[in-house]
């Protein structure tokens, strides 16, 4: 309804679109209008934007996790002056003059014509009444509201490094001690004793830790729920173990709260191996790969049968879920990274992996029989950081060589999930594998493992490594299309109670003049110096920005507090937000993280919009590791090409701080 809405005040009805787009006697400034409102909707279908990771490191302080909890300051509500001054800043680079002017002027009637003060006053009485003013909007609207696909769309992978096994044991032995790895973690945060996290100087909200384990995404007809089991009375004591699209209860714990020790859990694994050889049996996690709105009506047609029910109560209420993946093709070692990379976001399709999964479910970690390893998980309930920090820990946790002598007791038997296939669910199954594989085939990924240098090259010239290599994606993508983007850096808000992400927009005026100054011979012949104080003032640029954002005084969060706000008010959308400008500002065709890991782990998500990339970089001492995705019904993405503009793009930048360093030294 609302899509209808924005298109009909920009002057169009639904059904006139295809014809718009297909009429070339239009003027062109129509047709412009027309493809920035087609992406305009297709956002508004899949949620405003995605969350991403942390950019910054934090320190970790041996404390009691949630002692600081009670007096973390509220988000605040930044002023609408600054806020709207701040949006103009963020177009500047990015729309033409004459939109900039037209912008102008709305966003000077929504300053001065009372419609923004009404709207500020709502939202800081909103901000006075609630612990966070944003939280529950942005769990609406970024993901509860979006009815796209989990898997590829929103639920970001993870790639550990490549094991040595090759076989089944070997699958099975990292399996149970990655398990321990994860329950040693629940300890933790079962008795409130994982490092409180301190950036600047200042507690983080610990909220999200206690989001992860035991919680499931539930889909809607229209709208889904996340329901964490870890508060309750009872705690769940099970995880789900799916192998050949089977799943298994596999209790966990002793009769006396321990928990089971590796050699325990090793010989469990072999029992639901050994219990699920066949391989016919249907893929029912396959369903939940598909788009929430079919999803829903094919879950509540799925739970209608009494063992069905049980059976899918029992994945969500699991305190997460391990996938022992078949091997997948072999491929050379320069794609192995890329096809691992699709295999945690998708599974790799139904004749492999995708249906031996359970999207909506919180954690999913992967153990393939040929030595792949990582996990999927689904974003809802929490952010990057807190899944970061468990890889570190399940990592730190398994390189430890711990004989713990098992109980003399014998185990009961793994218990198996039945599901009762009737001809609906298994048209449902059949249609959710077609949607499976045309995503597949869509999703292009390529995973480039720089290895000239890390972050010590940024930091010996004294610059943000975040920031510089933000600057090689400015670069890298203008080289490419001879134009800058909007461009989504993530930051976090976990400075404020129940603070998630707000944005870190990276194009700028000084990115621009950067980017534009290394494609200029003029200024590169004795014009080195020039370049290198450009880059610098585009680093500063970022690096304030950031703080701003972090300090909750960026621009995108409040402006969507201010929509949401008129929306719920039922009042007529202010002109600002059904302006081109403001679809233009929200189409990221550059999604963008960083992955502040210490393993030297990928992290993988799907772009935010069909002619759009996602990017994430994990940028270790003397490497950088970036993933980054497109998709293939997009004829100008490439990720692959994009992966060569960035290498070069570093390269280049190198060579231009290497140059000015020993020029200054001559």
């Amino acid at each position: 309804m609302y899509e209808a809405l924005v298109l009909k005040r920009l002057g169009f009805s639904v059904k006139g679109l295809s014809g718009l787009s297909k009429n070339s006697s239009l003027p062109q400034i129509s047709r412009n209008l027309f493809v920035v409102c087609s992406l305009f909707v297709y956002q508004l279908r899949t949620g405003a934007v995605k969350p991403r990771l942390l950019v910054r490191p934090v320190t970790q302080i041996p404390e009691r996790s949630l002692v600081h909890q009670e007096g973390l300051p509220k988000l605040p509500v930044p002023p609408l002056k600054q806020t709207c001054e701040g949006y103009l800043a963020a177009l500047e680079p990015i729309v033409s003059a004459e939109e900039l002017d037209h912008t102008r002027q709305l966003v000077g009637e929504f300053l001065n014509g009372g419609v923004g003060e009404r709207l500020q006053k709502g939202l800081e009485r909103r901000a006075r009444k609630t612990e966070n003013w944003l939280s529950e909007w942005w769990m609406q609207s970024a993901y509860l509201d979006c009815r796209m696909p989990v898997a590829v769309y929103t639920s970001p992978g993870v790639v550990l490094p490549r094991m040595h096994f090759q076989d089944r044991q070997g699958q099975m032995r990292f399996a149970a001690k990655l398990i321990a790895g994860v329950l040693d973690f629940k300890k933790k945060i079962d008795s409130e004793t994982l490092p409180v996290e301190y950036l600047s100087g200042k507690p983080l909200c610990m909220d999200q830790y206690y989001q992860i384990l035991s919680s499931c995404r539930i889909p809607g007809p229209k709208r889904d729920t996340v329901v964490n089991y870890a508060i309750g009375k009872i705690s769940s004591t099970h995880i789900t173990v799916v192998h050949n699209f089977q799943f298994f209860v596999l209790d966990v714990y002793n009769s006396d709260g321990t928990p089971l020790t590796v050699d325990q859990l090793h010989m469990q694994l072999e029992k639901i191996w050994n219990s699920s050889l066949q391989t016919n049996k249907e893929p029912i996690g396959i369903l939940t790969s598909q788009h929430r709105n079919t999803w829903g009506k094919a879950y509540n047609n799925l739970i209608k049968d009494k063992t069905n029910k049980e059976s899918v109560r029992a994945i969500q209420k699991s305190i997460f879920t391990v996938c022992l993946d078949a091997p997948m093709p072999r491929v050379s070692d320069e794609k192995y990274q890329s096809r691992v990379a699709a295999q945690m976001l998708h599974g790799g399709g139904a004749r492999w992996n995708s249906g031996n999964r359970w999207f909506d479910k919180t954690l999913q970690f992967i153990v393939g029989e040929d030595g792949t390893c990582g996990l999927v998980y689904e974003h809802a309930p929490a952010e990057g950081p807190p899944i970061v920090f468990l890889i570190d820990y399940v990592v730190k946790y398994m390189q430890r060589i711990e004989m713990v002598r098992s109980p003399m007791v014998p185990l009961a038997m793994p218990q198996k999930l039945r599901f009762n296939i009737t001809p609906e669910v298994k048209r449902d199954i059949e249609k959710a594998k077609q949607n499976m594989n045309i995503m597949v085939h869509d999703l292009d990924v390529k995973v480039l493992m720089f290895s000239h240098f890390g972050k010590n090259v940024p930091k010996k010239h004294q610059l943000s490594p975040d920031a510089f290599v933000q600057m090689a994606l400015q670069l890298a993508y203008y080289r490419m299309y001879d134009t800058c983007c909007s461009t989504y850096e993530s930051a976090s808000l976990r400075m404020f109670k129940y603070g998630r992400t707000d944005v870190i927009r990276v194009t700028t005026v000084d990115s621009l003049n950067f980017v534009q100054a290394m494609q200029d011979p003029a200024k590169q012949v004795g014009g080195v110096d020039k370049r290198v104080l450009l880059l610098q003032k585009a680093t500063q640029t970022h690096k304030n920005n950031t703080y701003n954002a972090i300090h909750g005084q960026a621009v995108d969060r409040h402006l969507l507090g201010l929509k949401m706000l008129s929306i719920e008010d039922l009042t007529s959308m202010p002109e600002i937000f059904m302006d081109t400008s403001f679809a233009v500002a929200q189409h990221y065709n550059l999604s963008t993280s960083q992955v502040g890991s210490k393993t030297d782990c990928v992290m993988c998500f799907g772009p935010m919009v069909p002619d759009g990339y996602g990017v994430c970089y994990n940028p270790m001492e003397e490497h950088i590791n970036v993933a980054i995705t497109a998709f293939n019904s997009c004829e100008e993405t490439n990720a692959a090409r994009f992966a060569q503009a960035v290498e070069g793009a570093l390269l280049d930048m190198r060579a231009l701080l290497e140059d000015a360093a020993a020029t200054a030294q001559q």
